[in-house]
């Protein structure tokens, strides 16, 4: 073996020696849950000794601007959230407002991450105050991955309360490119939070309207929750994401736009082959160039977002 196939075997390797030390974690933090403090220092621990440095280095080459890790892959991480949920089963997450707060002052990320997945048990307990804490997360992240990780409980908090597509709305204008990564992430997860309410028609109605907005967003990271979200879309409502692909095809043929055409182009593959075959004819040659202007209607309303893309 060599290349990838010697580090995939040692990341399988790593992974399976580890696991019962990260199930013993997520027992462990099930005692410390009326105890902020004492479950952040054993969490951070905990983490600290499940970290592999060849996964920390690798996660920095693929999220540029990352923050302080730990270096814990993902499947430990699993581990311990999925022991701990077990550990906690039945048991009302009522403090776990104070738990996420106090893990959200600790320097590594994953402590922040972990505490997502608290946020997300205890919206339908308390929705607005742990909605407040995602949005704060959602204004201090600077990296693709703790977006990523922000949408499912933002998707529960919008299937739990829909109302909340009004402020994903508002972050089509925010200045910070993962706050509108976070609205095309949201709209990609949310069919799977739930495979029933995350999969019925105001779904798409409120997600295409809102892609249709940053579309010719000028931040590559947009532009690939855009092309993620519309994928997801397809298993939603397939003949609307097609008619939505069709039309911008065309707006983009006419206007040279290589933002647009980039997304358009990344969905293809979940669109019926013909259609697909021609949306692709259309597109041609089109293809978006580093540093050109935002073409999105945040942009052509002449409003500071998205205007020029950051070189990667």
């Amino acid at each position: 073996m060599t290349g990838s196939s010697e580090i995939t075997a040692r990341a399988v390797a790593f992974v399976a020696a580890k696991k019962p030390e990260a199930e013993r974690l997520g027992g462990v933090l099930a005692e410390l849950t009326a105890d902020p403090d004492a479950f952040s220092r054993a969490l951070s621990r905990g983490f600290a000794g499940l970290a592999d440095p060849e996964y920390r280095e690798g996660s920095r080459r693929i999220a540029p601007g990352l923050g302080p890790i730990h270096g814990v892959r993902w499947p430990l991480t699993a581990a311990v959230e999925r022991a701990f949920r077990q550990a906690t089963r039945g048991e009302r997450p009522t403090g776990y407002l104070e738990l996420a707060d106090r893990l959200f002052a600790e320097t590594e990320l994953e402590s922040r991450w972990f505490a997502f997945g608290l946020l997300d048990r205890l919206l339908p307990v308390d929705p607005e105050r742990a909605w407040q804490l995602l949005r704060r997360a959602a204004r201090e992240a600077t990296d693709w991955i703790t977006v990523d990780s922000l949408a499912h409980p933002f998707g529960r908090g919008i299937l739990l309360e829909p109302y909340r597509w009004a402020e994903l709305e508002q972050l089509v204008y925010s200045r910070s490119q993962w706050e509108r990564r976070l609205i095309g992430s949201t709209i990609a997860t949310t069919p799977f939070v739930d495979r029933r309410l995350g999969r019925e028609r105001p779904i798409a109605v409120h997600g295409l309207g809102l892609i249709g907005s940053l579309l010719g967003d000028a931040e590559p990271n947009v532009q690939k929750a855009l092309a993620w979200a519309l994928r997801s879309l397809v298993l939603v409502d397939p003949e609307a994401v097609l008619a939505f692909v069709e039309r911008e095809a065309a707006r983009a043929a006419a206007t040279n736009d290589g933002h647009r055409a980039w997304v358009l182009r990344d969905v293809l593959a979940k669109l019926p082959a013909g259609p697909a075959a021609a949306i692709k004819a259309q597109l041609g040659s089109i293809r978006r160039r580093t540093g050109s202007p935002a073409t999105s209607e945040v942009a052509a309303l002449g409003l500071p977002a998205a205007r020029v893309a950051t070189p990667a």
